[in-house]
C-alpha cells in the first residue's frame, strides 16, 4: 500500500452527518441516563457518603450514553456493560498494584490489557477502558479500595445502570431492551 491510499483511508467513507434522531428518542435517553446515573448518585450519597468506598466514577457517564442512547448497540448490552466494567476493574487494579511506580506505563497497560481482556470475554464496553484507567489514576481514595474497586463501583454501578435500562428502554413502543442477554 502506498503512502497516499493510506492517508486517503482516513477520508471516510460516507458523505454528510450522521442521522438525526427522533425528539422521542432523544426525551427518552435522557429520561434513562438522568435516573440511571441519578440512582448510582443517590445510592452513593445515602449509603456510602462518609465511608472509604464510592459508587461513583467517571466512566459512568459513558455507559449511560450506550445504555440509554444507543440502546441497540451490541456494546451497550447487558454481557458487555456489566462484564466489561468488571474485567477491566481487574486488570485495572492489578496494573495499580504491580506498576504503580511507573505511572504511564501502569496506565497504557491497564487500557491497553482491559480492551484485549474485553475482547477476549466477549464484553466489550468502550467506558470499561476509563473503568481501568481510573483504577490506576485514582484518588488515593480508589486506590485505597483495592480489590473492593471491582465489586463496589465497578459492579454495583453497572448493575444499576441496567436495571434503569430495562426499565425505562422498555416503556416506548420503539424501544426494546436488551437485544441479547448473553
Amino acid at each position: 500500500m502506498s503512502f497516499g491510499s493510506y492517508l486517503r483511508k482516513m477520508r471516510g467513507t460516507t458523505k454528510g452527518s450522521p442521522p438525526r434522531v427522533s425528539n422521542t428518542e432523544i426525551f427518552w435517553s435522557w429520561v434513562g441516563a438522568f435516573f440511571g446515573i441519578g440512582a448510582v448518585g443517590m445510592m452513593n450519597e445515602y449509603f456510602f457518603s462518609g465511608h472509604d468506598l464510592t459508587m461513583m466514577i467517571g466512566s459512568f457517564g459513558a455507559s449511560a450514553v450506550l445504555a440509554y442512547g444507543a440502546v441497540r448497540s451490541p456494546l451497550a448490552q447487558p454481557r458487555n456493560l456489566v462484564g466489561g466494567h468488571i474485567v477491566s476493574a481487574i486488570v485495572g487494579v492489578i496494573c495499580w498494584k504491580l506498576l504503580h511506580p511507573f505511572p504511564w506505563v501502569a496506565e497504557a497497560v491497564a487500557v491497553a490489557t482491559a480492551i484485549a481482556a474485553m475482547h477476549a470475554t466477549r464484553t466489550l464496553h468502550p467506558p470499561g477502558g476509563a473503568t481501568a484507567l481510573i483504577a490506576v489514576i485514582g484518588s488515593p481514595r480508589i486506590h485505597e479500595l483495592g480489590y473492593y474497586y471491582v465489586l463496589l463501583p465497578a459492579t454495583l454501578g453497572p448493575l444499576v445502570l441496567l436495571a434503569v435500562a430495562l426499565i425505562v428502554n422498555n416503556i416506548p413502543s420503539t424501544r426494546r431492551y436488551p437485544e441479547i442477554w448473553f
